[in-house]
């Protein structure tokens, strides 16, 4: 079968697979910052029971294999909940976890990096503990942790193609699919690295053009 006409008509199929792997990695980046920006305040001031629970949530998704934690929520831990959840939403939850376990670190050195003295002015003015977190240390920290968190992008990204091993429909999936219809491997497979290739350089500009946006020059990303 010619190549090109495979490409023809496949190639939308194979859209809805980029489509749903931008999906995938959205919802794990917007998963990981709700989890991990709270996770990486409550290590830094957080009581000890709570910097303990912290400590074991990271251990945990960052202690596992991708796969492992699919296959555990997929097979376990969403069935034993009673939850009949489609394999995208599975999909989307384990990344933004495990993603959340490393961006929670990522913050957390962040805001490490914010000079205690941030702290003890923000209190002298009578700011409360959490405003001054709110309002004083997290608007440095997060311009510091971008960088960082910026490469948490091309990992997720990455992890995503995993997600076929639960039949969620992203872009390795439809490749798979594609090349047991056509046994066309080798050229079609090299078409998704491609793919894969251009997302990754395309998410990356964006997120540089981020950085270059917040940065506040002489601190944080503008720091020379």
């Amino acid at each position: 079968m010619d190549f090109s006409a495979v490409i023809t008509e496949w190639f939308p199929y194979l859209i809805g697979g980029i489509f749903a792997t931008l999906g995938l990695v959205g919802s794990a980046l917007l998963l990981g910052v709700l989890f991990g920006l709270p996770m990486a305040v409550a290590q830094v001031y957080g009581k000890r029971p709570i910097r303990f629970l912290v400590g074991i949530f990271v251990w945990f998704f960052r202690g596992l294999p991708v796969l492992v934690l699919l296959f555990l929520f997929y097979f376990g831990i969403f069935p034993g909940l009673g939850m009949d959840v489609p394999a995208f939403f599975v999909g989307a939850t384990v990344l933004g976890l495990r993603g959340a376990a490393y961006q929670s670190q990522i913050f957390r050195g962040a805001i490490q990096s914010v000079s205690e003295g941030q702290m003890i002015a923000a209190r002298s003015v009578g700011m409360t503990k959490l405003q001054s977190i709110q309002n004083v240390i997290l608007p440095q920290a997060v311009r510091v942790a971008l960088p960082g968190w910026s490469n948490e992008y091309p990992n997720i990204l990455t992890d995503s193609s995993i997600c076929y091993a639960i039949g969620v429909m992203e872009l390795m999936t439809r490749t798979s699919q594609i090349v047991s219809q056509t046994y066309i491997t080798m050229p079609i497979y090299l078409l998704c690295a491609g793919i894969f290739i251009l997302l990754n350089y395309a998410g990356m500009r964006v997120l540089h053009q981020i950085e270059k946006k917040i940065e506040i020059p002489g601190f944080g990303t503008g720091a020379a």
